[in-house]
This record gives structure tokens, sequence and C-alpha cells, in this order.
């Protein structure tokens, strides 16, 4: 049985290709990007106004006093979404509108609120009593984006943040990686889709709950239905077809262990497998298996609950963030807030309580009843830590490590 450490390092070594895929940006969200996007053009892509006022050449208010005021003549408005075409004249300005392109003459902006209006004759102007700065209330050219900027570097999530940014920009096409197709089947005599159920059956869970996390952790999900005891060579040949098929990574649940029916690794080891383990020291999920088959992966997550969940968040999430050329996760560290004890040689994953104190300190609380069966304490969690091996007793106070429960904590490492 090797440790989490080694298996990690086995997944890394092992993964299979993903084809990437040139879409609309709108259908990028949740995508990983495959290739780092530039910005072509400079944004804002001309100075423009950032408030409603004049816009005006400071050089020639620099001689305006109270008791010297300069006179300029108000030429035209100016408002947003207007192509600006005003010829220079000497002391000289616009009335403009937020947003509105400020001719190239002028070089700062006086906000309507400290503006003084004089008509003479059927012409107005604006009157300074007082020298105005340079570039005051301008959106300058390029000041949020330069051209060539990186937008989004590859291997970066997107999310709805990045859509806004390269719509912003008029970027419309953006390479990214094609979601790795899942499919995930049920085993067991024991596993029922029914609501009502005799005491020896089991409702279907643990499928539907790792189906829902499809979108946050950017997989496409198919479900291929319960396996019974006694499929043991339809589920032969069942693997045997869909190596020929699109599906990129296949996950059964149950049927991993060392029980009578526990058929699954008999039948995978009848495949030629480039890599093959079972059985790793951690806490739930034990007798986790992997492989990689042709250019497929397969896992064998332990039937029991919080052991189902636990193999996902700890061993195909980081086997997809490897095959989509994303970085790892970094995790959270938090305070300990109570005492735990675990197995010196197991890496413990514990439903967890991450929470901010009073002083804004990240703080986290291990649950109790954490057998594998339970599903209270994870409903209750909104995190799991990770108790590494080597170590049996963690005390309140220490800084230990975590990961969010239901969405990847790359969504934190921007």
């Amino acid at each position: 049985m090797i440790s989490y450490k080694k298996s990690q390092s086995l997944l890394k070594k092992n993964i299979i290709e993903i084809k990437n895929e040139n879409i609309l940006s709108i259908n990028a969200i949740n995508k990983v990007c495959a290739k780092t996007v530039y910005s072509k053009v400079d944004f804002p892509s001309a100075n423009n106004s950032a408030f409603d006022g004049y816009a005006i050449k400071s050089l020639e208010t620099n001689k305006a006093t109270k008791t010297n005021n300069i006179k300029l003549k108000i030429l035209k408005t100016i408002s947003a979404g207007v192509k600006p075409n005003t010829p220079l004249k000497k002391f000289s300005c616009v009335e403009i509108m937020t947003g509105g392109l400020v001719p190239k003459q002028f070089d700062t902006i006086l906000p309507v609120e400290a503006a003084k209006i004089e008509k003479i004759k059927n012409t107005k102007y604006l009157v300074i009593s007082k020298k105005v700065k340079k570039n005051q209330h301008l959106r300058l050219k390029g000041s949020d984006f330069k051209k060539k900027e990186i937008i989004i570097s590859k291997g970066q999530l997107i999310n709805s943040s990045h859509i806004f940014a390269l719509k912003t920009l008029g970027i419309k096409k953006i390479i990214v990686k094609k979601k790795p197709n899942i499919l995930l089947f049920s085993t067991g005599n024991e596993i029922t889709e029914k609501n009502n159920i005799p005491p020896w059956m089991v409702r279907n869970s643990n499928s539907y709950y790792l189906g829902t996390l499809k979108e946050n952790f950017s997989f496409n999900y198919i479900y291929g239905g319960i396996l019974r005891d006694n499929d043991e060579k339809t589920y032969y040949t069942l693997i045997k077809k869909k190596l020929k098929s699109n599906i990129d990574i296949i996950i059964s649940i149950g049927a991993v262990s060392a029980g009578k029916y526990d058929f699954v690794p008999k039948i995978i080891k009848k495949f030629k497998t480039k890599c093959y383990f079972k059985g790793v020291l951690i806490r739930p999920g034990k007798p986790i298996l992997f492989s990689k088959i042709q250019n497929k992966s397969y896992f064998g997550l332990p039937g029991n609950p919080m052991s189902a969940a636990a193999c996902f968040r700890f061993f195909v999430y980081p086997y997809l963030c490897n095959i989509l050329g994303m970085k790892g996760e970094k995790p959270l560290s938090a305070l300990l807030q109570n005492d735990y004890t675990k197995k010196k040689n197991l890496t413990r994953f514990a439903n967890s309580q991450i929470l901010f104190d009073q002083k804004g300190k990240l703080k986290v609380k291990i649950l109790k009843d954490q057998e594998s069966f339970r599903i209270k304490s994870f409903l209750h969690s909104n995190s799991w830590t990770i108790l590494d091996q080597g170590k049996s007793k963690f005390k309140k106070g220490e800084f230990i490590d975590c990961y969010l429960q239901n969405i990847p904590n790359i969504h934190l490492n921007r």
C-alpha cells in the first residue's frame, strides 16, 4: 500500500491527452485556457472623461487667478458614443459628458460642479479663476489594459470576470482545453433508485453528489447506471468498448475492496495497464484504485459516501488539474480550533468548518462523527482538512491545510 504523496506523484506521471478547441469567448466559462490570451488593443482606446464637465487645455489656465479670470469659449457638447470633431482654437473648451472622447488638444477636465459659465452676447464662456492641473478626471488611453498585456494565462480556469474582460476587449474566440468526459458507474446489488426501500437496500446518492460537481470542477458527466454483483463479464465488455469512445475517465463507485463481490480490481487487471495502484494509506478511502488503460484513465472509488467524496476531491480532481495543464491548488492555512488525533501512518481527510473570527483570522474546526458512512458532518462542513502522514496528534492553535468542500481552492488562488 502506497502513501498519499506517492499516489499523487504517480497521477502526475500518468496523464492522458486532452485536446484543445477554439471557441467563442462567451462560451468559455469554467473551461481551462490552453493558450495565453493577450489584449489586442489599449483600453480605454482613447482618453475619455470620467465626469460630466468641460474639457480644457491646462496650459491656458496657468495665469488664471481670482482677479485675473481666463475665459474659454465653449465650442460644442460632446456626449458618450459620439466621434469628436473639434478644430483647434486658442482659449476654447468643449462641454463633455461622462465617457465622452476628449479631443486631442485638451488634457484635463473641469467637473460641472466646479464650473462657472458666463454668457456674452449669444456665446457661452467657461470662466476659470485658478490654475487647473493636467490630467484631472481623465480616463487615460490604456490605463486599464495595455495592448499585448496578458488577460488570461495558459492553465487558468476561466470565470465570469474573464468573460467580462474578453468582451470588453473585443476578444471573440479563445483556445481552451476541452472538458474531460467522465463516465461513472455505481456498483452493488444493494444500490437502488427507489425512495421507499427495505433496510437491506441503499439509495443511490454517491453518483448524484459527484454529478453535481461537474460545473465547479470542469468536466462533463455521463452516468452509466448501476452494475450488479453478477455483472462482471458485462462490465469487462463495456470497458473494452469505451476504450474506443470519447470518454476520457471512467469512474466506478464500490466493488474495489477485498470482498467476494468486489470485482473491479479483477476486471482492470485483465487490461494492459500502463500504471496501476490499489490501496493508499489514507482515511477515508483506503481501497482506492487507479489505472491508466491505453488513452483512458480509470478510478475505482470506495462505496462509502465519505470515501467516495474524499477520493474524488483528492485524487480525481488533482488528476483533472494535471491533464488540463492547470496549476495545482494551494491550501488555505487556518488555525485549528480543537485538538485532533489520528493514526500516524495515514493521511486523514476530515470534514471541517472554516470561518473568520472577530479579528479576521481564518480558523478551522474539525467536526465530530467522521466515520465514512456518515453524511451529517459533511452536511454541516464547508471544507476538508488534510492531516498529513507521519504525525498523530494535532493541537489547537496549529496551522493546518484546508480545501474548500464543493469548489476548488483554485477560485481563490488567482
